[in-house]
């Protein structure tokens, strides 16, 4: 035997033990057992917590509830469950397949996954809790059968099969008895290879469709469920979305920016998400994947020329609307922009989430080092929704700043605002496929640069990652090019003045 396999065993050994250590028996008569099993049977929240206690450490979020009464309540269901990582999805599973297959409501269970190996890993936990949870077999009775308890496949004491499937594999002959499968889980079925490949994508489904799916029985109803996050536009959990009859999509927060689900702290959201980039954030913890350079290609950093060669220089920032030093608080972002020699140079910028104080502290650092004899002017967005936010918490934190560090002038930028992607895509896409949008190079390696630069490749039409710092260079080129207009138009011309011969 190798020595991997002699881990694994332990592993699952261990996890045995675990089980029967965490879940005890009460010492209770045949006739309380029954009355107590019909109690927990009409209620599955219930029945779930009572049979798992190992797993249901935290109290259940509502969309794990809803999940759990709408997969025991319909026999014939469809359900696509795309939710975030650390929401439990095939935990849940797991909860609501051992309810139906325990109280005899489906009795041939197919899981498939991306590969065999992996299949037999998620299947492996169900067969754990079939033989060796205390408190299912004191209620259910023994579980695990002679001759047919094997990893990967194995059949009840109450006839109940389960079978482990890789992508690909022949489903044929999965019947029990006269049961066709019954239900049908599909849990880590995409992985990134795939996703990158359209034609692997339409293989994968068509498997699906015509070899798994079609193992049911026309008259008899089928459960179908879907586990997976949207990690690509076309996938299988997509594919399978758009025929569901629920697809569940629960992201890592929600609308209003709030942890999903309790057990999972703001704090430590904010640990993970502050790892990893924006875009593997997006994709694994937010349903929501993207693709690099579908607008902005790539960046162009050059050498900046010295700064005393600009006629004058503008900051520009965006300053959101919350006081919050986390991933769940906006974006606060500011450029430096100057014009020369027909390109727009980013001659420095901050993105990051801080608190008001820093945020205003920002413009400060960029004005240090540029010559006395460069003009420097400070903008802030200040449109409608931010107005009383500038008024009442930026301009003070400005005043008491300003004993210190000396008083900036700044001006707030009240223009109305088209789409911020219209605005982003026809402002700066031309720019910088000429050429003429220029970061500077020597910065390029610095955290706020490299902000930058995930920004701008991932911007796309449905601007669902954060676009704070290219929304904020927009607008410090629409009004480095006001100035430019303005310098034009006051420039007076000298000349002779023309004779008029004509007398009156």
């Amino acid at each position: 035997m190798k020595i991997q396999d002699k881990k694994q065993i332990q592993y699952w050994e261990q996890y045995r033990k675990n089980l029967k250590n965490f879940s005890p028996t009460d010492n209770l008569s045949f006739g309380e057992l029954s009355a107590n099993r019909k109690a927990l049977e009409k209620d599955v929240i219930a029945w779930c917590k009572y049979f798992f206690p190992a797993y249901a450490t935290s109290d259940f979020a509502p969309f794990h509830k809803k999940f759990l009464k709408r997969i025991t309540s319909n026999m014939e269901y469809y359900e696509v469950l795309s939710w975030s990582r650390e929401l439990a999805k095939s935990t849940l599973t797991m909860f609501a397949v051992l309810f139906l297959t325990l109280t005899g409501k489906k009795r041939n269970v197919l899981l498939a996954s991306n590969s065999l190996d992996n299949a037999i890993r998620l299947l492996e936990p169900f067969r754990a809790n079939l033989d060796s949870n205390s408190r299912i077999i004191q209620y259910y009775g023994e579980q695990a059968s002679l001759g047919h308890w094997e990893s990967g496949e194995f059949i009840t004491k109450n006839g109940v099969s389960f079978r482990a499937l890789g992508a690909g594999q022949s489903p044929r002959g999965s019947r029990n008895e006269n049961v066709r499968p019954d239900i049908i889980i599909c849990d880590d079925f995409d992985t990134d290879e795939d996703c990158r490949n359209p034609e692997t994508i339409k293989k994968k489904w068509n498997w699906f469709e015509q070899a798994l799916y079609a193992t049911r029985s026309i008259n008899k109803p089928l459960t179908v469920i879907f586990c997976g996050n949207i990690i690509a536009k076309d996938c299988c959990i997509t594919r399978a979305g758009a025929v569901a009859d629920n697809w569940d999509i629960v992201n890592i927060r929600d609308r209003n920016g709030n942890s999903s689900w309790a057990k999972n702290s703001e704090e430590h959201i904010d640990r993970v998400l502050s790892k990893i980039s924006s875009r593997s954030a997006q994709q694994e913890y937010f349903n929501n994947p993207l693709a690099e350079g579908e607008v902005f290609k790539e960046l162009y950093f050059e050498k900046i020329p010295p700064l005393k060669r600009f006629k004058f220089l503008v900051n520009y920032a965006d300053p959101g609307t919350t006081n919050k030093a986390t991933k769940n608080s906006s974006t606060k972002a500011i450029c430096q922009i100057g014009f020369l020699d027909g390109k727009f140079y980013i001659i420095d910028l901050r993105v990051a989430h801080v608190g008001n104080k820093e945020f205003v502290s920002w413009f400060y650092d960029l004005c240090e080092g540029v010559p006395q004899q460069v003009q420097v002017y400070n903008y802030i967005e200040n449109n409608s929704l931010q107005d009383p936010f500038f008024e009442q918490v930026i301009a003070p934190l400005f005043n008491e700043l300003g004993k210190t560090r000396g008083i900036i002038s700044l001006v707030g930028d009240t223009r109305k605002k088209p789409d911020k992607f219209q605005r982003i895509e026809g402002n700066l896409q031309p720019l910088n496929a000429s050429g003429k949008l220029v970061f500077n190079a020597d910065k390029q390696d610095n955290e706020h640069f490299q902000r930058a630069k995930e920004q701008f490749l991932l911007v796309a039409p449905s601007m669902k990652a954060p676009a704070d710092l290219p929304d904020c260079v927009e607008g410090g080129v629409w009004i480095v090019k006001q100035k430019l207009h303005s310098l034009q138009d006051s420039a007076i011309k000298i000349g002779r003045r023309q004779e008029n011969k004509k007398r009156i």
